[in-house]
């Protein structure tokens, strides 16, 4: 007969009494803040939207777990810090997760497991996980209460270093890595996830750039065909070819430019002045813009360039920025307009490092894709945590890893009656008030 009794084991004595521990606690939970989790789920309805994009190619009469629950049971763990599938093996029998996922502590059947998950991210094909990243701008969509005059999306790339043999993989010579460089687009005025794209470790061409933004531009029209849209990136987005798309459709753009010879001597008059005034007033810096017409070779027409021109005891450095927008000064356009990009960069490092999104170890490129996205809904549950706080307390503000800390990986006794089931977090709870009134304010409102 087996004995599960779990053995104890001690700490040094205090004030001369003998201290012993033992795993006999009980139904325990270290994550009973996933129950707020499940509460922005509900609200935000997003395990049954991206549920109903995946495909069902399973025999009804043998189906234990639903597709939603499986979706449930993976984004709370990834925005609880168990980034792995792994984790679910672990995690299937805690008693507060299956009650955020909407079975009994107790008298429920666990959660799914790491191999079941891991043949949900793979079930989707090529048309099916298009459909399920469309469910990401949907989502973003409906975080409005009426369509916007106008809207700023940044996009951006960054670097996903694999290890294995992925598909899409590359060696990319500048960050000397085998890596993804999966496409971010974010809505940074309210911080919020728009799209996630998996592609290889290159350099997007401009015909991909221009695919990617049709795509997301047609999304948008079908709900907000009035909503003014402006894309902000890098200079590898200034491609022609996104450029003009932008152009014939009614969409603005602020994009880096890489600077150039002739495009240098267009400015060539403002920057001696700017290097003159440091000099002769031996300034530590001196900051000057100024903007020309300019046609780039493989430009079929001339483009609003903007430049901004910074001296230093180092010397000259010349910053390009190229748009559609004839409004504003120069000054406006760079400092006030682009440079609020920066934010972008950011919120992918929030992604990468605080919801481990670059763990695409996945053989199949689909399902590295299916992964961004559940990371994606991940951010989406943490983010309506944090918006729901009260604008004077100082979580409104804080990073994913704080709200983690401070509001999920809070203990709890969970207690299954006959009747009821109790949550018994821990009197001496620091946020216990916060706790309280999240719990209330993240209530589903009525349609």
């Amino acid at each position: 007969m087996t004995d599960d009794t779990s053995l104890p084991f001690s700490f040094p004595a205090v004030s001369r009494k003998k201290i012993t521990a033992s795993f006999d606690g009980g139904k325990l939970t270290s994550d009973g803040g996933v129950m707020l989790l499940a509460m922005a789920d509900r609200r935000l309805g997003l395990a049954v939207k991206l549920s109903c994009v995946f495909p069902e190619r399973r025999d009804p009469g043998r189906i234990v777990h639903s597709l939603a629950d499986m979706i449930r049971a993976r984004i709370f763990a990834i925005a609880c810090g168990y980034e792995d599938g792994n984790d679910l093996d672990r995690l299937r029998g805690d008693p507060a997760f299956k009650l955020a996922c909407g079975r009994l502590p107790d008298t429920g059947r666990d959660l799914c497991s790491q191999p079941t998950l891991s043949r949900l991210e793979n079930a989707p094909h090529l048309r099916e996980v298009i459909r399920l990243s469309s469910v990401l701008v949907d989502l973003w969509m409906d975080s409005y209460a009426r369509a916007p005059s106008a809207i700023t999306l940044d996009i951006d790339d960054t670097v996903d270093v694999v290890h294995g043999r992925q598909q899409l993989s590359l060696f990319n010579a500048h960050y000397d890595e085998h890596c993804f460089l999966p496409i971010h687009v974010y809505d940074t005025e309210h911080s919020r996830p728009v799209a996630v794209i998996l592609r290889p470790g290159k350099t997007p061409s401009g015909r991909e750039v221009r695919a990617h933004l049709r795509r997301l531009v047609r999304r948008i029209r079908r709900r907000w065909p009035d909503t003014r849209i402006t894309f902000r990136g890098d200079s590898h987005y200034a491609g022609p070819e996104a450029m003009t798309f932008c152009e014939q459709n009614g969409v603005d753009y602020i994009f880096a430019l890489a600077g150039t010879k002739p495009l240098a001597r267009k400015v060539d008059e403002v920057c001696d002045a700017v290097r003159t005034e440091r000099a002769i007033e031996n300034k530590i810096v001196v900051r000057g813009y100024t903007e020309t017409r300019h046609a780039a070779g493989s430009w079929h027409r001339e483009r609003r360039v903007v430049a901004r021109i910074e001296a230093t005891q180092q010397g000259l450095d010349v910053r390009y920025v190229v748009t559609s927008l004839d409004i504003g000064s120069a000054e406006w356009i760079y400092d006030s307009l682009y440079c609020a990009r920066g934010q972008a960069e950011n919120l992918i490092k929030l992604h990468k490092t605080q919801l481990a999104s670059d763990r695409t170890s996945c053989r199949s490129a689909l399902a590295n894709q299916v992964r961004l996205v559940f990371h994606t809904a991940a951010y989406w549950l943490i983010l309506a945590v944090r918006d729901a706080i009260p604008k004077p307390r100082d979580l409104a503000t804080a990073e994913f890893n704080t709200i983690r800390l401070r509001l999920l990986k809070i203990a709890a006794r969970v207690i299954e009656t006959a009747t009821r089931v109790r949550l018994a977090f821990a009197a001496a709870c620091p946020d216990a008030d916060l706790f309280r009134g999240l719990a209330n304010a993240l209530v589903p409102q009525a349609p």
